[in-house]
């Protein structure tokens, strides 16, 4: 059992102590997602890296239950997190300014779109969002790669599948996302 699962399964059972030390045993890894999340935002951003593992970690931390089980499954659950941190705010900055500057991202050579084609966190989370509806595990495939940025291994692992199926199922997500990003634009 790695220390990540570790931690977890020992919070799981009200040790108050081991959620304080997983912050320690997470936080680089943590803050390089972070880090990968802010490369694909605009510039002048007025959230950090460093914020945004906080927000995540103090909301993953406020939940009810233990918000996962293992490494993989909580560093898909953090990447959703900062990534609705950073929708919220994307959204809250939309309705200030009455849709200008949106935050911008750019869905680079991981999806195969072109890094000058930006579009807004926004469209990104709605497009994801239809996917669920239509296919939640390519969704959720997704989030862990794009947003977590998790191996094709690690994915597989995650969601009980073999890397061949994460592979399969990764190209026909880009695919559909790219469709639907295009259509919106």
């Amino acid at each position: 059992m790695g220390e990540v699962t570790e931690l977890l399964a020992r919070w799981r059972d009200g040790e108050m102590a081991a959620r304080d030390a997983l912050l320690a045993v997470v936080y680089d890894e943590l803050r390089r997602i972070a880090e990968r999340q802010f490369r694909r935002e605009r510039d002048g951003h007025t959230l950090q890296a460093t914020g945004l593992v906080h927000e995540a970690f103090m909301r993953l931390v406020g939940q009810h239950a233990v918000p996962a089980t293992d490494r993989g499954q909580f560093f898909g659950v953090a990447a959703q997190m900062m990534r609705r941190i950073l929708v919220d705010h994307a959204r809250g900055r939309r309705a200030s300014k009455r849709g200008g500057g949106e935050a911008m991202i750019t869905l680079d050579d991981e999806l195969h779109v072109p890094v000058e084609r930006g579009i807004d966190l926004v469209r990104l989370d709605e497009a994801l969002q239809a996917l669920a509806q239509l296919d939640p595990e390519q969704a959720r495939l997704v989030e862990l790669r794009y947003f977590a940025g998790l191996t094709i291994e690690d994915t597989a692992e995650v969601l009980g599948v073999s890397p061949a199926t994460v592979k399969r199922e990764w190209t026909t997500a880009k695919a559909w996302l790219r469709r639907e990003l295009a259509g919106d634009a």
